[in-house]
């Protein structure tokens, strides 16, 4: 094989694997929010109680949020930050 194929067929293969991954990388994701279970969320919380990922204490806690693929979350049973903070208003209410 020539250089200049071998250049080329590298070339063919970097490419059909860039295609095949954007998809998965590009995903997008939002916070869904009373899914973690307990000391699996991602982040923060609403309440500010803790900063960190894996730091909730109850599972579903309204306040405690993971990423999920964009438009799960719902199916789920998990809430938007709007209706988490809804829900945690009202139950301080």
């Amino acid at each position: 094989m020539t250089q200049r194929a071998l250049i080329a067929a590298a070339a063919a293969s970097l490419l059909s694997t860039m295609l095949f991954a954007t998809p998965a990388v590009a995903q997008e994701k939002e916070k869904c929010y009373g899914i973690a279970e307990a000391g699996k969320n991602d982040c923060a919380n609403l309440a500010g109680t803790h900063s960190c990922a894996g730091q909730s204490k109850v599972s579903m806690d309204a306040g405690e949020w993971k990423y999920v693929a964009k438009g799960t979350c719902a199916g789920m049973k998990g809430m938007t930050a709007d209706a988490a903070k809804m829900k945690m208003a009202e139950k301080k209410s």
